[in-house]
């Protein structure tokens, strides 16, 4: 008899192997399998010799969950303006998002990613996570997206093109979907699962940098309405009290939910009242040095001494609105004792955020 002996780190490799290729699984694209969010379209057809999906707008596929693995599709080229991706770990209305802005190539922001809070994208107040990538401009795309534990690592057509140091939803596991704006066609998307993923804290409160103002008490989110805001009523306001991220940077629409969310630049304007207390020996002026999406005014002790506007578009066409605390500096003239500083925030989407610091 003829024995055949395998090496022992083959047979490991092979093995596992065997075990991943069980794990992959290939998502059907039909009707069956998929639910639309509010407002978006979905449809089926066969195209260039495969089964695909048109989106617009955000569809996830029934039943799978999703933690650690690898999520792989093909995305047709498309050179008008849209976008095209996916979201992974959705649970309620928080989950991760990563799409190609397929207009973009070969420009800075070719790719973004973004979590999304209370259905409500935030890319403006992440700009470190964008990539220039040249997509094809004939034929298919493929999109691979391997996500260990807190992080995530991007790859267009075999290349690596970012890496995602942290996903901020704070989810471990949920859903996953297809996001795509002004249509998209997608194919073969697979699902690699890997385990669970493990952290022992989501989202952990950490140490800033001095000066930074890591705590801020809130206002409940309510629709703005321009020149009808009263100083007297965020006095009298309940609050919870919140924390940045390491950075100084507040995602407020981690804590809150807008009154008109997940419609982009359709929502209606929503505010919160971001409060905080400094307090000095004697009377002194110190610097604020701050930035905010999409809109801010800043009142000291009662006093309203800053109006801003920093939306999306709102200074040139090609203004993005990224969040910077260098971007503004206002001289505080602080009385000795305890000082009130509150920042009323006014946003409509991409990112409702705030950041602060004394000087």
């Amino acid at each position: 008899m003829h024995i055949v002996r395998i090496p022992l780190l083959f047979y490991i490799l092979l093995s596992g192997w065997l075990i991943q290729g069980q794990n992959t699984q290939i998502i059907p694209l039909n009707v069956d399998h998929w639910t639309t969010a509010q407002g978006s379209e979905i449809s089926f057809e066969s195209f260039d010799g495969r089964e695909t999906i048109v989106v617009n707008g955000t569809a996830f596929a029934n039943g799978f969950e999703f933690s650690n693995g690898v999520l792989e599709m093909e995305v047709y080229a498309n050179q008008k303006r849209s976008f095209a991706g996916v979201v992974f770990r959705k649970h309620d209305g928080n989950f991760e998002e990563v799409y190609m802005r397929m207009h973009k190539s070969r420009q800075v922001d070719a790719v973004q990613y973004t979590p999304t809070y209370n259905n409500e994208s935030n890319w403006q107040l992440y700009p470190e996570f964008q990539a220039n990538v040249a997509f094809k401009t004939e034929g298919w795309n493929l999109f691979r997206i391997e996500v260990e534990d807190l992080t995530a690592t991007l790859f267009i057509n075999g290349k690596e093109v970012m890496q995602i140091d942290r996903l901020r939803s704070g989810n471990l596991n949920g859903g996953i979907g297809l996001f795509a704006l002004f249509g998209n066609r997608f194919a073969n998307l697979k699902v690699t699962k890997m385990g669970e993923a493990i952290a022992k804290e989501p989202y952990p409160i950490v140490t800033p940098e001095k000066g930074i103002i890591s705590e801020w008490d809130l206002t409940e989110a309510q629709p703005y309405v321009e020149d009808q805001l009263n100083f007297e009523d965020f006095e009298k306001a309940k609050t919870i009290t919140v924390y940045t991220e390491q950075s100084g940077l507040l995602p407020i629409s981690r804590y809150l939910a807008k009154p008109t969310s997940g419609n982009f630049e359709r929502n209606q304007e929503a505010f919160t009242v971001a409060s905080t207390t400094i307090a000095v020996d004697q009377a002194q002026t110190r610097s604020f040095l701050f930035d905010y999406s999409d809109k801010i005014v800043v009142y000291l002790n009662g006093e309203p001494i800053f109006y801003g506007n920093n939306a999306f578009r709102s200074k040139n066409n090609q203004f993005q609105g990224h969040l910077g605390l260098s971007a503004n500096k206002l001289p505080l003239q602080l009385k000795k004792g305890f000082n009130t500083l509150h920042c009323v925030v006014i946003d409509k989407a991409n990112g409702w955020g705030l950041m602060g610091k004394i000087e």
